[in-house]
């Protein structure tokens, strides 16, 4: 499947566990909404996604994208250590430029 490069990126950050270059794919002033909980900030962003490969050493397979103007879905199948593993999940992003403004992980 091919993916846009920034969404390639994110992916590959993911799987390489690097939450740095993870980060860098969201704006400043992004959200991200996951399990109940919120994010702001890229700082906000990279802790969060740190401390959840951390516990759960998680990778992402693309299954499915979907981009419509300022709004994309990524379906990933995503394996971990986690309790369901693997799970399918979906990623609802709102894009501000070329930068992810907003992601919401539902799964």
């Amino acid at each position: 499947m091919r993916l846009p490069d920034n969404i390639a990126g994110l992916v590959k950050a993911q799987n390489e566990q690097d939450s740095t270059a993870f980060a860098q794919y969201f704006t400043e002033k992004a959200t991200v909404s996951d399990e109940g909980s919120s994010y702001s900030g890229r700082d906000e962003i990279k802790e969060w996604i740190q401390q959840a490969t951390k516990k759960y050493q998680m990778q992402l397979k693309p299954i499915h994208f979907n981009e419509d103007g300022l709004a994309a879905e990524l379906t990933v199948e995503v394996t971990g250590t986690f309790p369901g593993s693997p799970a399918i999940m979906q990623y609802h992003i709102k894009w501000d430029g070329s930068l992810i403004g907003s992601l919401h992980i539902k799964g």
